[in-house]
Order: C-alpha cells, then sequence, then structure tokens
C-alpha cells in the first residue's frame, strides 16, 4: 500500500509540473498575441498618417523593406542522401541557410551504422573556403535558384 502512495505522490507532482509548464506556455503565447496587436494597431496609425500619394514613394518603401531583410536568412535547402553504399533511408542530409547575398552556413549531418558526424561549414558568395561535398554544393545551389 505504502509503494501505491508513492506511485501516487509522483504521480501527482509530474502532473503539476505539467500543469505549471503547459501554464506558463500560455501566459506567454497570451503575452506574444498582445504584443502583435499592439504592434498592428501603432502600425495601422502610422501608415494612417504617412500614407504616399504616389507609385514612387510606394517603391520606395519596397526597396526599404528589401533591403531590410536582405540579410535575413530566408532561402533554405536541404538535400538528402545515403552517404554509405550499405545504408538505405537518406538518413544523411546537408541544410543550406543562406541570405540574398549568398552568406550563411552549410550544415551536413553523416549517418552511419555505428556513429553520425555533423559538420558546419561558412558560405559566402555563395561559395565556401572549405572543401564542399556535392550534396553540399547541391544545397546551396538549390537554395540559390529560390533568389530568382
Amino acid at each position: 500500500m505504502e509503494e501505491v502512495d508513492q506511485w501516487l505522490a509522483v504521480a501527482a507532482v509530474v502532473l503539476a509540473a505539467l500543469a505549471l509548464l503547459l501554464a506558463m506556455v500560455a501566459l506567454r503565447r497570451s503575452a506574444e498575441i498582445a504584443r502583435h496587436q499592439r504592434r498592428g494597431s501603432r502600425r495601422r496609425r502610422m501608415s494612417e498618417s504617412h500614407l504616399p500619394t504616389d507609385v514612387r514613394g510606394l517603391r520606395g518603401e519596397v526597396e526599404a523593406l528589401r533591403q531590410e531583410n536582405s540579410e535575413a536568412l530566408r532561402h533554405l535547402s536541404v538535400v538528402r542522401y545515403d552517404a554509405f553504399g550499405d545504408m538505405g533511408g537518406q538518413l544523411s542530409w546537408s541544410a543550406a541557410l543562406l541570405d540574398d547575398s549568398g552568406n550563411g552556413i552549410v550544415l551536413t549531418s553523416i549517418h552511419g551504422r555505428s556513429e553520425s558526424r555533423t559538420y558546419a561549414k561558412n558560405v559566402a558568395d555563395w561559395s565556401s573556403d572549405q572543401t564542399l561535398s556535392p550534396e553540399e554544393d547541391d544545397a546551396i545551389n538549390t537554395a540559390k535558384v529560390q533568389t530568382g
């Protein structure tokens, strides 16, 4: 009977911890939603008072937004493959995360029977100082196509 009481106590603690975690997540999400709504109303007020009256003004705003986002890692490409002939399932992969200028990183995970290895290589202007595998090149080139 004492063992059952111990298990019930452990289960109660786990449930309480889970409830606390869920409450924290809900609180954080509601704060994010409120912050987003405040930003949206502030943007509407600002945009209504500063509306451009001609197409040149709109084009200027679009170009400013493009410049603002040009350094964001927006181009993602993942190439999956079998690194070894005796392994199937394409468990190895190379992923390129790049900005509009081709700067960022390429991550590679090579999965074998007894171990896995992960590599990270810098990418600048669509190429790397380090030797790239064909799969890493494919990931970068696929991400580059997304910029067009």
